[in-house]
């Protein structure tokens, strides 16, 4: 960022500590105003807390969301309350406290005053929905996410979502790009906790529903299985992401309908998921492109239109190619690679961005080795591989819990258990020392599964 500092005191002097004006003044004094506008606003949130919004609608258009470019794409899409909890428990962890876990650490917990945590509406037909954070009385003070709805019917009806990848207004961001990988995959089971108000005019039947990008990088809507909520009742959705053939889901949330025209309110109470994904990574159609954008490309260049659906180049030093999140834990990834005049390359599981990973390695030095990249990288293991351009090679590593399991051509090369740091989490990663490698295929499973 290129912040100008006489801008900024002018408008924190003169501004009186009051939002608007103080936005309003560093606004209209030119310059690099987003930079400057997001120190002034950062400061005086520091110095009023939660009141300073409280002079227009600054929330409600941004609902908390977050978008974090980063090498640990896992993370990019978020929201402040996430962070939040980063950054309150990492203190508490240094000073030696518990962390602090809202609903058994539900993504989605809306524990904190006004907070939306991305989730916007949406209604079709006559309906209407409005989103309110409230405090529960009945739940001991916790806090839900009111979905206030009127006129739902059974074609008129709400959705209230909130993003898990680049969504569509943000694929052309001017100027800037959002580098992300999606946060939720099929495989993962998603589960969320709602309540009807006890003065509900009739029952609605309430659902899960995900967002991906299909044929021709258009929108496609899959709901899963709904449940009735009548007044007063409260349910527990459950379900488990079904294979999407590789496309990536940008957006996970309710949709409420009823078979007699409804108004009234229902609580999210959380919303959340768990567990290793399930998927086959590969080019999933022939006329769509945003499925390459989950990947994190920390390479030299990433050939989109080769034959392979991943083809990698490394000038110099290491590149990575990473999807995935911290949510991953324990979990087989494989990958059938070819290299072309490569110093090295192999696949990597639990990547915790560019310095943090485990990888299986073929190497121009006729070794294989299982690598911890940690503070420096370290030689777990190695054996003597024939080393051959062009020639395909099966690659396999099983993480579970601080064992890792490395394979070649389906054969058990290494049995490792770090007794020492292990990573326990991660994404997973291709990896390209100094040179080209070519993959059609990545398969990511959970280690139960393998």
């Amino acid at each position: 960022m290129v912040p100008n500092h006489g801008l900024i005191i002018m408008s924190l002097l003169h501004g009186g500590g009051d939002f608007d004006r103080s936005l309003m003044m560093v606004n209209t004094a030119g310059w690099d105003t987003d930079c400057n506008s997001g120190n002034v606003g950062c400061i005086l949130g520091i110095r009023n807390g939660l009141d300073t919004f409280n002079g227009g609608d600054w929330r409600g258009p941004v609902a908390d969301r977050l978008y974090l470019s980063t090498a640990d794409g896992g993370s990019a899409i978020s929201d402040a309350v996430q962070e939040t909890y980063k950054i309150v428990n990492t203190g508490r962890i240094l000073a030696g406290l518990a962390t602090l876990q809202p609903k058994q650490g539900a993504r989605f917990n809306f524990s904190l005053p006004g907070s939306q945590q991305g989730f916007q509406p949406t209604a079709i037909g006559r309906a209407t929905l409005y989103l309110d954070n409230v405090g529960r009385p009945e739940e001991s003070g916790a806090r839900s996410l009111a979905l206030r709805f009127d006129h739902v019917g059974a074609t008129d009806y709400v959705v209230a979502g909130t993003p898990t990848f680049v969504p569509p207004d943000a694929l052309t961001m001017p100027g800037y790009a959002l580098v992300a990988s999606p946060t939720l995959y099929p495989g993962q089971t998603v589960r969320a906790r709602l309540s009807a108000d006890a003065k509900n005019s009739g029952s609605v039947n309430a659902g899960l529903y995900l967002k991906y990008y299909g044929e021709g990088d258009q929108a496609v809507t899959l709901e899963g299985s709904p449940d009735s909520l009548v007044a007063g009742s409260t349910v527990e959705l459950t379900w488990r992401i079904p294979d999407l053939g590789g496309c990536p889901i940008f957006e996970i949330g309710i949709v409420l309908r009823a078979a007699q025209t409804s108004s009234g309110c229902v609580y999210l109470d959380y919303l959340t998921w768990e567990g290793s994904p399930d998927i086959t990574l590969s080019r999933p159609l022939e006329d769509s492109t945003v499925w390459q954008r989950a990947w994190v490309d920390a390479t030299d260049q990433h050939n989109n239109h080769s034959p392979e659906a991943y083809r990698l180049v490394q000038n110099r030093g290491r590149g990575l190619m990473i999807q995935g999140t911290h949510d991953w834990d324990d979990y087989t990834v494989s990958a059938a690679l070819t290299p072309h005049m490569a110093d090295a390359i192999g696949i990597a599981a639990r990547v915790q961005g560019l310095q943090r990973y485990y990888a299986l390695l073929i190497c121009n030095d006729s070794t294989v080795q299982l690598v911890k990249v940690l503070d420096g990288e370290t030689v777990l293991a190695a054996s003597h591989v024939n080393w051959e351009l062009g020639h395909l090679y099966a690659l396999k590593l099983t993480a579970h819990k601080n064992q890792v399991r490395a394979y070649l051509d389906n054969q058990l090369l290494f049995d490792f258990t770090d007794l020492e740091r292990p990573l326990l989490n991660g994404a997973i990663a291709l990896v390209c020392d100094e040179g080209r490698v070519g993959c059609d295929v990545v398969e990511v499973h959970p280690v139960q599964n393998t």
